[in-house]
């Protein structure tokens, strides 16, 4: 399911970015852009561009909704859904400026991206037997205590308790959890530094 749904979604997003691109009388600034990197200007839809942009928002937002039903994280889910508000309101009510349309635009390939690592740890976690506690040794004092890692994010620092050092991860290292710990972190667990976090 999880693959389907992320097709869904990108197809969606890079549909609304294609659409975007080459539609300037829709989207003057990349209208301006373009023609600024001399490309000119077409319309790859003619007069149904805006109904072609809508119709692939609306599939951003199921494939958003799919990601959420798959990996539970509920705020890539609210942002998808309110990017796809601002660009509807832009559409209905605020036809004059396009701020909130390339802010909703914005937005949704943020969801995307958001969905994408989210997905991936999701599937890591799932097929694998990923540690999550890791012991973090400081290098200047010697303490150690036991912590978990976060499966969302890189942990960058990282405050000893005993000396108050702020640990960094060593160069190569993504993490401190990579650097000092006694279980490298999750995404190094499930397949090396090429799914690192950074």
């Amino acid at each position: 399911m999880t693959n389907k749904t992320s097709i869904i979604e990108r197809i969606g997003v890079v549909g609304i970015i294609l659409t975007a691109l080459t539609s300037p009388c829709c989207f003057p600034l990349f209208g301006i852009a373009l023609s600024a990197l001399g490309f000119g200007s077409f319309e790859l839809f003619g007069g149904i561009t805006m109904y072609v942009f809508l119709s692939l928002v609306i599939l951003s937002v199921i494939g958003a909704v799919f990601s959420y039903l798959y990996h539970k994280k509920v705020i890539t889910l609210i942002i998808g859904i309110l990017s796809s508000a601002l660009i509807f309101y832009n559409y209905l009510f605020d036809e004059d400026s396009n701020n909130t349309m390339y802010i909703g635009m914005i937005g949704l390939m943020i969801t995307s991206l958001m969905n994408y690592y989210e997905t991936k740890i999701f599937n890591l976690m799932k097929n694998k037997s990923v540690i999550l506690k890791s012991t973090i040794t400081c290098p200047d004092c010697g303490h150690k205590k036991e912590e978990t890692m976060p499966t969302d994010a890189c942990q960058f620092f990282y405050e000893c308790e005993n000396c108050k050092k702020v640990l960094k991860p060593k160069q190569g290292d993504c993490c401190v959890y990579c650097s000092y710990g006694s279980v490298p972190c999750p995404p190094i667990q499930g397949g090396g530094k090429g799914n690192c976090c950074n």
